[in-house]
């Protein structure tokens, strides 16, 4: 059998074509062009895609104050001393003494605590040893004195010797007053660095301790204590309520009350109202009413919450509830064209002012009359659109016109006039008439 011999005519290289190479980078760069499109793409989508309102949420508060029942009218307050103080130091200074602690029982005049009192302690002896001074060379000058007379009256000096011993004599009674002064500013520079009591009362909280740097004034910022401990006398405790004003004429000073706290809702205590305070908060629409608690009891603390039921003549007329009010955020109410109104998620309220709504309103007011006629006379009537259906719009009778020229060009890509027309605009000069294009 014989093996067909190849025919090699055939092979042949061609040079004409393109090359596997130019196939690859051709199809690469198609590849980044569909790439890129993809990404452009995706980038309008997600600017161009809707989106979720967002919705700011506000709280709307209902006032009151009060409630009027058939016991009587009740409000809620908190219970407050009367006499209260933050007690802070006369000069500033390091504190090296604290004599008290929460809840501990001062009397008046009592020190809380001592400021370090080194430099005023040494200023006060000074002043005491120039008191003494000045009282010995007085007492010796008191003695020239009477030994300058004597000797004038036997002639043995004169009148000028005389006169300069009693001058002395007066000057160290000028310098002995002016050293008692010295020495009672000392002593008062040194009591300032005692802390006493102002009355008699409790400790509620300490402000300091011991090392810190307090003044009167907060002159050294966060590292200076204003006040060393907050006191107050628990023996003039009361109950501030607001009261709605509808009811404070309901309310006079020396009215039984009860108050309950809320901390022992099963205990009511025995009150007199002692002071309703003349003027009202116009936030709240309140009137504050200051409540005197009778029964002493020690389980009633500052800062408790309480309710007041102010009890009045079960012979009295009934008073009629009064409307509760409720407030929101001046920034949720918005007007519209409808009026006013509360802006909704789902766009149900009324537009924002300068929004939409009001943008179309002033621009179809403001819209003039067209006619193309150059010439002609104010139309009458003009064929409108408006935001409801298509109608026709009468101009009020004997209503003036305001008449102006405007024109229009189009132009091409080059900025060259192309095309160009104009037109006579009539506006009514009343607000009242309402026009569109």
């Amino acid at each position: 059998m014989t093996t067909p011999t190849p025919d090699l005519s055939q092979l042949r290289i061609r040079r004409d074509g393109p090359s596997a190479g130019a196939r690859r980078g051709a199809g690469g760069v198609a590849l980044w062009i569909l790439l890129g499109a993809l990404v452009v793409a995706a980038g309008w989508w997600a600017m161009l895609r809707p989106r979720a309102l967002q919705v700011q949420v506000a709280v709307a508060a209902a006032s009151g104050g009060a409630a009027a029942s058939g016991e009587g009218i009740s409000a809620n307050g908190y219970v407050v001393a009367r006499t209260k103080a933050s007690v802070s130091a006369k000069i500033p200074g390091r504190m090296e003494y604290l004599g008290v602690r929460e809840g501990s029982e001062v009397k008046r005049g009592e020190i809380i605590a001592r400021l370090e009192s080194g430099d005023y302690q040494a200023a006060l002896n000074a002043a005491r040893a120039t008191v003494a001074e000045t009282e010995a060379q007085l007492v010796q000058a008191r003695r020239d004195v009477d030994r300058a007379r004597r000797l004038r009256q036997d002639q043995v000096i004169s009148d000028v010797e005389v006169e300069n011993v009693t001058t002395r004599l007066k000057v160290l009674e000028a310098q002995l007053g002016a050293a008692r002064a010295q020495r009672e500013l000392a002593a008062a520079n040194l009591e300032n660095t005692r802390v006493r009591a102002p009355f008699d009362g409790t400790v509620l909280r300490k402000d300091a301790e011991v090392g810190e740097i307090v003044s009167p004034s907060s002159a050294g910022g966060g590292f200076t204590r204003t006040a060393i401990v907050t006191m107050a006398d628990l023996g003039t405790l009361e109950v501030e309520v607001d009261v709605n004003e509808a009811y404070i004429a309901q309310i006079h000073n020396e009215q039984p009350a009860r108050i309950i706290l809320d901390a022992y809702p099963d205990t009511s205590f025995t009150g007199t109202v002692r002071q309703v305070v003349p003027t009202a908060d116009r936030q709240k629409a309140t009137v504050l009413v200051k409540v005197s608690i009778l029964d002493r009891d020690p389980r009633i603390l500052p800062e408790m919450g309480a309710k007041v039921i102010f009890l009045r003549d079960p012979k009295a007329q009934p008073v009629a509830a009064a409307p509760r009010r409720v407030t929101v955020p001046s920034a949720a109410v918005v007007q519209g064209p409808a009026g006013v109104g509360g802006g909704g998620a789902q766009g149900g309220g009324a537009s924002r002012p300068g929004g939409a709504g009001a943008r179309r309103e002033r621009r179809d007011h403001e819209r003039p009359l067209r006619r193309r006629e150059r010439g002609a006379a104010p139309p009458e009537r003009a064929q409108g659109r408006g935001t409801g259906a298509r109608g026709r719009i009468l101009k009020p009778k004997g209503e003036p016109w305001r008449r102006s020229r405007s024109s229009r060009c189009e132009r091409s890509i080059s900025g060259t006039p192309r095309k160009c027309r104009s037109w006579t605009a009539y506006r009514s000069r009343s607000p009242r008439a309402t026009s569109w294009r």
